[in-house]
């Protein structure tokens, strides 16, 4: 597989010292009740591994979007699942934040499952970048198309022991930024709960080619010709610093399989 690049770096680079800042689209800016809580997920209770929700569509609510995501949750709850705190980086075809059904590049935190903080990218305070390279919300250029060629990003988040911040990084060695523990609670100890996969809202779910999960085309997966997608090298690091796989396995007959 090869990489796939942003696209803001063919027009352009940053000087030292200072990152690039995507502007929020004036038509996004103009349908936005309020600047607070723009590009916030609507909150809702992220369902377990052992649990489809068919109703998941229902709970995001936002015009039709696509995410996949490597998210790192960590738990504090009060009788209900109602302060879930979670890191998550990937890419997404988000028009309500973006403006645009392009691929982006994104990074989205919450202390309390999106009831009042948390946000994409740098559209709120949290998220500290430290990469002048690449850009957060950013293009992603080129992308895989059925019997062309495939390309992948790269993307891992891990928590500095000393420092006690939630890193992300972007290919093997770009740094992009981190989240402060002091934005968390139990994320400022460590993380439960690893999880790759993604998110579907769309005006069309019950529609084809959409699929019972909402993920896919609904086309059989074929992974010579390169028509599937996937997430491969999915591993976990524990206190040890050494990358492990990851040690559950859960197969949900006809609809998802997690490996």
């Amino acid at each position: 597989m090869s990489l796939a690049s942003r696209l803001w770096q063919k027009s352009g680079s940053c000087r030292q010292g200072t990152i690039p800042v995507r502007r929020l689209p004036q038509k996004v800016a103009l349908k936005t009740n309020s600047l607070e809580d723009y590009g916030r997920k609507k909150s809702s209770s992220y369902p377990p591994l052992t649990h489809i929700n068919e109703d998941i569509g229902s709970n995001l609510q936002q015009s039709n979007r696509s995410v996949a995501i490597l998210l790192t949750e960590g738990y504090s709850y009060s009788g209900v699942k109602g302060d879930i705190q979670s890191v998550e980086a990937g890419w997404a075809v988000n028009p309500s934040v973006y403006g645009d059904r392009k691929t982006r590049l994104f990074v989205y935190w919450t202390a309390d499952a999106s009831k009042k903080t948390g946000c994409f990218d740098l559209t709120c305070p949290g998220f500290v970048q430290t990469s002048s390279e690449i850009a957060l919300g950013a293009a992603i250029y080129p992308l895989s198309v059925p019997s062309g060629l495939p390309y992948q990003i790269t993307l891992f988040i891990f928590k500095d022991p000393n420092t006690g911040n939630w890193w992300v990084q972007y290919g093997e060695k770009t740094n992009l930024g981190y989240w402060p523990p002091d934005l968390f609670a139990s994320l400022r100890g460590n993380a439960e709960t690893a999880q790759w996969g993604g998110e579907v809202y769309s005006s069309k779910l019950e529609r084809p080619p959409h699929t019972r999960t909402a993920m896919g085309n609904g086309q059989f997966p074929d992974y010579i010709s390169g028509d599937s997608g996937c997430i491969k090298r999915m591993r976990v690091r524990e206190n040890s610093l050494v990358l492990k796989f990851p040690r559950v396995g859960l197969n949900l007959p006809g609809r998802v399989q997690v490996l």
